[in-house]
């Protein structure tokens, strides 16, 4: 391959991820904004992100064996073009089923799009350090697709409305369309493809239910049967599918590479790298607009020294990695990450902002070294012609952790604050505290009652999400550092618990 054609074909790449991930940190701007304009509650707002996710999560597995099948190339640009329509559908919708209708489908194609970026990379760069470097490169651009999200969702929101953060969308699909088709070298390894419609059935299934479950806890209570019903029968649709996967020959998600404990300890980091960090995107906004007050232009630009930070680091990663071993990244990286969450949960609804971005920008560092080094220990523990599985297989954990983190601890945040807000009414005499408590965290309805003005009740509900807030970060912390005491010990030399034999060279641990 030329030159010029690595270069367009990074340069699609690039921009197809950019615009799939711009739409993640770009969106969470706008929730407060879509909340009043389509009169919706919490609940609707979380599936707002959750259904782009979850269809995300759910067929990432099919799209990595569709390309493997019937082309890279072909199923990414086939991505491309699906997800600007989807964006036009979201720009358009007067309402929530609309926007659900748009996002669902903008997450089908982000299924091609962003699992098929690695794959691409891997097969255009067979040499390790150049494709490294590329990697680096691309996890930069998807850093910076999340800086200039926040920003930009919130100049657009203020401007436009909330319709605007789409429409951006439409030219950059177009650009990386003309790119791909002329950069990108068709790749497939049909007899390695696996395609599996039971067992694509049922992980939509299992992770929608299990997704509509807890977001319907934080709605109704978790011993509402419309919450623990939906998640037992996840656990049935779980256990389903793995039997199935277990059985077929030509299965959606290869158990058998499990056993290797490097690839399921690098994917496992992967799923804690969408729970805990891609899903605290979805947090600080929701704290910066509803504990401290900010509008959504305001919270962009709060919030963007998290994601400068990310794309300096992964910026970096390439040259880290000549010096340090790409392990020691990854353990530095989800530290890093844990203690920045735990941090976060020391902030309240007046704290100073500089103190807001110093942890943010500790956030940032983390996760900007955690990506890139989780996708390139992912892709090299198993054969190149198995890359679009290992890929789309580290992404669906990745964005089911997100999915998953947003929907428990949106719950969990949203019961602490009603619990908080609640308790403090209490204390003021309020009548009815619960009621009015759920009214104002859930359904964001103001309701001041008896013995209380409603500038006192905002301040009391923006302590509430405070405090709701601290809750989700603390799990998220716990989570991430739990993560990075695992790769110690799974690193270490002293334990070996390597895999004896992988199909690349995997790096050395460094004390």
């Amino acid at each position: 391959m030329s030159g010029m054609r690595r270069i367009s074909l990074v340069a699609a790449v690039c921009l197809g991820t950019f615009m799939a991930s711009l739409d993640i940190s770009i969106v969470n701007v706008a929730l407060p904004t879509m909340l009043a304009s389509l009169r919706t509650n919490m609940s609707g707002l979380q599936w707002v992100v959750d259904a782009y996710a979850l269809c995300l999560s759910a067929l990432i597995l099919s799209s990595g064996a569709l390309g493997d099948r019937f082309g890279r190339k072909r199923i990414w640009l086939y991505g491309i073009a699906l997800f600007t329509f989807g964006s036009l559908v979201c720009a358009f919708a007067t309402s929530l089923s609309i926007l659900l209708t748009g996002r669902v489908i903008q997450g089908i194609a982000g299924a091609a799009v962003i699992p098929g970026a690695l794959s691409l990379l891997t097969h255009a760069f067979p040499d390790e350090q150049s494709r490294t470097r590329a990697i680096g490169i691309w996890s930069s651009v998807n850093a910076l697709s999340l800086v200039l999200g926040p920003v930009l969702g919130g100049v657009l929101v203020h401007i436009t409305g909330w319709p605007g953060i789409f429409w951006i969308n439409i030219p950059v699909g177009i650009i990386a369309l003309l790119l791909g088709s002329w950069g990108i070298k068709e790749s497939a390894h049909p007899t390695h493809a696996a395609l599996d419609p039971l067992g694509q059935m049922l992980s939509i299934l299992w992770l929608g239910v299990l997704t509509w479950g807890l977001i319907s806890a934080g709605e109704y209570g978790w011993h509402s049967p419309r919450s623990h019903l939906p998640l037992y029968a996840a656990l049935v649709l779980f256990v389903l599918f793995i039997w199935i996967e277990t059985q077929v020959k030509r299965p959606l998600l290869q158990l058998s590479l499990f056993r290797n404990i490097d690839f399921t300890g690098y994917n496992s980091a992967s799923f804690v790298l969408g729970f805990s960090s891609y899903s605290s995107v979805f947090f600080v906004s929701l704290f910066l607009q509803q504990a401290q007050g900010w509008s959504a232009a305001a919270t962009g630009w709060r919030m963007a020294p998290e994601f400068i930070a990310m794309a300096v680091a992964a910026s970096g990663f390439g040259r880290l990695s000549t010096r340090l071993s790409v392990n020691s990244l990854m353990i530095a990286g989800y530290g890093l990450m844990g203690i920045a969450l735990l941090l976060l949960t020391q902030l309240q609804a007046d704290s100073a902002y500089g103190i807001v971005a110093l942890y943010l920008i500790l956030l940032g560092l983390g996760m900007g070294l955690a990506m890139p080094a989780t996708s390139a220990l992912v892709m090299r523990t198993v054969e190149p012609q198995r890359s679009g599985m290992a890929s789309a297989t580290m992404n669906a954990l990745r964005q089911t952790g997100m999915t998953l983190g947003i929907a428990l601890l949106g719950t969990l945040m949203s019961m602490k604050a009603v619990h908080s807000l609640t308790m403090a009414l209490q204390a003021h005499g309020v009548d009815q505290p619960a009621q009015i408590a759920r009214a104002a965290v859930i359904a964001q309805q103001q309701t001041a009652g008896n013995r209380l003005n409603a500038d006192t009740l905002l301040s009391l509900t923006h302590n509430a999400f405070a405090s709701g807030f601290s809750v989700a970060m603390l799990w998220a912390g716990l989570l991430s550092l739990g993560m990075t005491v695992w790769l110690l010990i799974m690193l270490h030399p002293r334990f070996h618990l390597h895999a004896k034999h992988t199909p690349a060279v995997m790096p050395k641990f460094r004390d």
